[in-house]
């Protein structure tokens, strides 16, 4: 299989030279052969718009790519990596949506463990809808300041999109926080299977037959992950949000996993996107373990 084969996508955005010694390098970009996971970009960020966040993160795939680049990550047991491209907008957020469903299924019909890095938190619902069509009713885990359980289109809506439309039984919430939430929403999350967990919980996954992932960047303190969509100024710091994702990389019935609301536009040091790049490989570290 081709990157030709995978539909609706174009080709990924890297810097121009990556030294030989810099894990990017090892990444392929023509061909999975031999690939484990792969990287697809969601490049979109209209449904921030429609829920008012700050526009940007459609640039979050380039950037997460950029800080790639950098990192060295000296794990030689670390799996291949194909990177599948960016899906391209679609004229409308339930095309774009259409297609990152079809470019995921592609992945999955090859074998391949799907990670996405985005872009606005709706692509979480077209990305593991295509998850649920070979893993049915798996349970959900995010890490996120917020529900996203609205009921209008938007990034806040993909996880009631999930329950209503692709028979999620079950969600599991880390990072929540009541204040920028609203109690209507919060009953509907119960009312369906939701769950939400204080912070310094002991790390445990949900003892399900499929898992799927998806962490928000602005489950992290503003402090260290400034360019998200929606600043958190009392969120997790990044070792704490480590112990999670290496957890979910090792646990073998985690069907996929994402990193979502990356926002370069407000991010003028890379900070964020340097984080985003670590908890990738923290997720490939545990990966490696299975």
């Amino acid at each position: 299989m081709s990157s030709r084969l995978i539909p609706h996508t174009v080709a990924p955005r890297w810097p121009r030279a990556i030294p030989a010694g810099r894990f990017a390098a090892t990444i392929r970009r023509g061909d999975p052969a031999g690939c484990r996971v792969a990287l697809l970009g969601l490049a979109d960020d209209t449904g921030v718009k429609l829920n008012r966040g700050r526009p940007g993160a459609a640039g979050g795939p380039a950037a997460f790519r950029a800080a790639l680049a950098r990192y060295g990550a000296d794990r030689p047991e670390l799996p291949r990596v194909y990177d599948a491209g960016d899906v391209r907008p679609g004229r409308t957020l339930e095309e774009t949506h259409a297609r990152v469903t079809a470019a995921t299924a592609a992945l999955l019909a090859a074998g391949l463990f799907p990670v996405a890095v985005g872009g606005g938190h709706d692509l979480t619902f077209p990305f593991v809808r295509a998850v649920t069509q070979t893993y049915p009713r798996p349970v959900g885990i995010y890490f996120d300041a917020h529900l996203d359980v609205r009921e209008t289109p938007g990034s806040g809506m993909p996880f009631r999109r999930l329950v209503e439309d692709c028979g999620v039984p079950a969600l599991h919430l880390h990072g929540f926080r009541p204040l920028v939430n609203s109690a209507v929403h919060l009953a509907w999350f119960k009312a369906h299977g939701g769950r939400t967990y204080p912070d310094g919980v002991k790390v445990a996954l949900p003892r399900v037959k499929h898992l799927f992932v998806s962490f928000d960047l602005d489950v992290l303190d503003a402090a260290h992950a400034p360019g998200v969509s929606a600043l958190n100024p009392a969120g997790w710091t990044v070792r704490e949000a480590g112990k999670w994702v290496a957890a979910c990389g090792a646990a073998t019935h985690v069907r996929c996993f994402d990193l979502m609301e990356l926002n370069p536009r407000h991010d003028a040091d890379g900070r964020t996107a340097r984080i985003a790049a670590h908890l990738f490989l923290t997720f490939l570290h545990g990966f490696s373990r299975r």
